[in-house]
């Protein structure tokens, strides 16, 4: 389907075989939309929902200017949109009966859209996440270093990762993935997929811990990094990370990128200090929905959370 220079389509394969160039120009800008849709390709499992998985890309003079997918749970990802075409979009998916449960997408898209999707449908949007993107310049081995190793963690390490992560959730507000642990449905997490790293005292005590995705597009992402509260203080947590950004540039990766919480001046000056450098920020909306829409409206409404 074509609407005001949007191509709309079902055929994740057809999509990425028109839009991949695109999201592979720019892999740190492009990190979040990356990720999910190579996880819709790989694992659509994981992103089981009552509907299907729609992708859009936006082309002017033969070149696609912008992409969006909207996942079976509700997650509206979004590349940088000019504000009316942020419109647009949200009058499209409205009336092609999409109703977006969030939106994740660079601070001023995100925003935006946000209040697109209200105008369009009257739902009250609620920001649930903001957060500074960085990306890798010059990796810096942090001194002084910590005494002890990385080491990439392996089956006999899950029950470790598994119960960190969920330390994790809980320190950072994550309910959803609290929810799928819990429910044993690690697998069908955000944390699924990841490349976990242990840094190790000389004998052998985990004390931080950092993941990685694959190489995506040329990038790799650094999501989560956790050091217990007791373990805290001691240079583990960029140890770890500098372990973690140097396994990715030797995997192949053009861009590492990571997220940080602007709140937390700590970890922003940690990773500044190993050598990322601050690229924009982003924000994520969720929306709540009139009661006067269809039930399916307020189911697919309903879904969703920053972890997608």
């Amino acid at each position: 389907m074509r609407s005001h220079g949007w191509q709309v389509t079902g055929d994740l394969d057809d999509f990425l075989a028109r839009a991949g160039d695109f999201l592979r120009s720019r892999p740190a800008l492009h990190n979040t939309p990356l990720t999910d849709i190579e996880r819709l390709r790989t694992r659509p499992e994981a992103q089981q929902g009552t509907g299907s998985a729609v992708f859009g890309r936006l082309e002017a003079g033969g070149e696609v200017r912008a992409v969006f997918y909207l996942t079976p749970r509700g997650r509206l990802g979004l590349t940088p949109l000019p504000a009316e075409q942020t419109d647009t979009l949200a009058a499209l998916l409205t009336g092609l009966g999409h109703l977006p449960a969030h939106v994740i997408a660079d601070h001023d898209t995100a925003g935006a859209y946000a209040r697109a999707q209200r105008r369009h449908t009257g739902a009250t949007p609620e920001r649930f996440w903001r957060t500074h993107l960085y990306r890798l310049g010059t990796l810096t081995v942090p001194r002084p270093r910590p005494e002890g190793h990385g080491r990439l963690t392996g089956g006999q390490d899950r029950e470790h990762v598994v119960r960190w992560c969920r330390e994790f959730c809980v320190t950072v507000g994550e309910r959803s993935s609290i929810d799928l642990i819990d429910a044993g449905a690690w697998d069908d997490s955000r944390f699924g997929d990841r490349h976990f790293t242990f840094w190790e005292t000389p004998d052998g005590t985990p004390v931080s811990m950092a993941a990685a995705t694959s190489v995506i597009g040329g990038m790799v992402r650094v999501d989560p990094v956790y050091t217990p509260a007791r373990f805290r203080g001691r240079g583990y947590a960029g140890a770890v990370t500098a372990e973690v950004s140097r396994a990715a540039l030797a995997a192949g990766a053009r861009d590492v990128v990571l997220f940080t919480d602007p709140a937390n001046p700590t970890s922003n000056a940690l990773y500044q200090r190993i050598g990322y450098v601050h690229v924009t920020d982003f924000a994520g909306y969720r929306f709540s929905h009139s009661t006067g829409q269809s039930g399916q409206a307020r189911a697919v409404a309903s879904r969703g959370s920053v972890c997608g």
